[in-house]
């Protein structure tokens, strides 16, 4: 194979995308898009959804928006239906809906705790139970996690061990795939400057004053995030499977981490 430009064109591919509307949803929609590919994409805000597929639109893509709640799996089935009927098979499902909160565990509730698992383990396994059926073979899916999947997390001891559960599905996934050709890989980011992590990146700040979290001395970008999603989903990563690249920037080892005497955490 000739390593050329020609392996990152998405032309006739269609992608899928949840958790679409803003941050790094958003930003891999855009870039897949730019790359060719006719986009699906879905989310629960519906305000801000429409900003979303029109730029797609007008980027000269083919697409398919719907407000939905990737927790529900039965609406995830019926739109994965709808998107493969008007747009054609799928070649890439990117899983990046997803949430989490910032609480020591003895203070989640039975009932946070079960929001965590759907909103950051089912909404992958909906989409991949739906998908997969209406994938081409040859195809790609990528699963956003979190650089908290590698190391103990304070204060996201579920929304972590959810996260790390994803890394394994994506493990066996892309070997039960293999036959087909469809590549199963992750991207783990740490928090990047996104509507979703304003109030994380507070508390990152309060645990980690003066320091900086990561080697390059700043903050990600969602697009920086997004550009490894489409190398993922492109040709040019045709032998990359069961695998997870952080896109962190060299983040402060969970080892460095302590408890204090009051019994929070810091470094």
């Amino acid at each position: 194979m000739d390593v050329t430009p020609d392996l990152m064109d998405l032309r006739g591919k269609v992608a899928v995308v949840t958790g679409a509307a803003q941050g790094i949803g958003e930003a891999t929609a855009r870039a897949l898009a730019a790359f060719g590919a006719d986009v699906a994409i879905c989310d629960n805000q519906a305000d801000k959804l429409p900003a979303v597929h029109d730029a797609l639109a007008a980027a000269g893509r083919r697409v398919h928006s719907a407000v939905l709640d990737v927790r529900d799996e039965p609406g995830v089935g019926e739109w994965l239906a709808a998107v493969a009927a008007e747009l054609g098979p799928i070649d890439i499902i990117v899983n990046n809906a997803g949430g989490g909160f910032h609480a020591l565990y003895e203070n989640v509730s039975p009932k946070g705790e079960g929001v965590l698992i759907a909103e950051n383990f089912g909404t992958v396994a909906n989409c991949v139970r739906h998908g997969v059926p209406l994938m081409n073979d040859g195809g790609a899916i990528v699963n956003v996690t979190s650089v908290e999947a590698y190391h103990a997390a304070p204060g996201f001891a579920v929304y972590s061990a959810m996260k790390a559960a994803v890394e394994q599905f994506t493990k066996t996934l892309s070997m039960e795939l293999g036959h087909r050709g469809i590549r199963v890989n992750c991207v783990a980011p740490d928090m990047m400057p996104t509507p979703g992590d304003e109030e994380l990146q507070a508390d990152s700040s309060a645990l980690m004053p003066g320091l900086h979290p990561t080697s390059l001395r700043r903050m990600g970008d969602a697009t920086e995030c997004a550009a490894v999603i489409v190398f993922l989903a492109s040709d040019m990563a045709s032998f990359v499977t069961g695998t997870s690249i952080p896109v962190d920037g060299g983040t402060i080892a969970a080892a460095s981490w302590k408890v204090r005497e009051d019994g929070t955490f810091g470094l």
